[in-house]
């Protein structure tokens, strides 16, 4: 998989910030992504103006595609 590029403070400067369906809202441990051109910027929910990681699309498919393969070791 790809590394995370940057990170980028100003999570503003996106629009259009999205939260999974299945994060249920109330226990606060969700992450938002937007689109980007090329870049797919990742910020946590609680710190809506806080920093963004930004990973390149490639990076961001592999990751989306390994979580839904169950293919990370998350270390459990």
């Amino acid at each position: 998989m790809a590394s995370v590029e940057r990170t980028r403070s100003g999570s503003a400067l996106f629009a259009g910030w999205y939260k999974s369906s299945y994060s249920g809202g109330s226990n606060g441990e969700c992450l938002e992504v937007a689109r980007g051109y090329a870049v797919v910027p990742v910020r946590d929910s609680k710190v809506s103006h806080g920093p963004a990681v930004i990973a390149s699309t490639a990076s961001w498919s592999a990751f989306v595609t390994a979580v839904r393969n169950g293919s990370l070791d998350l270390g459990a």
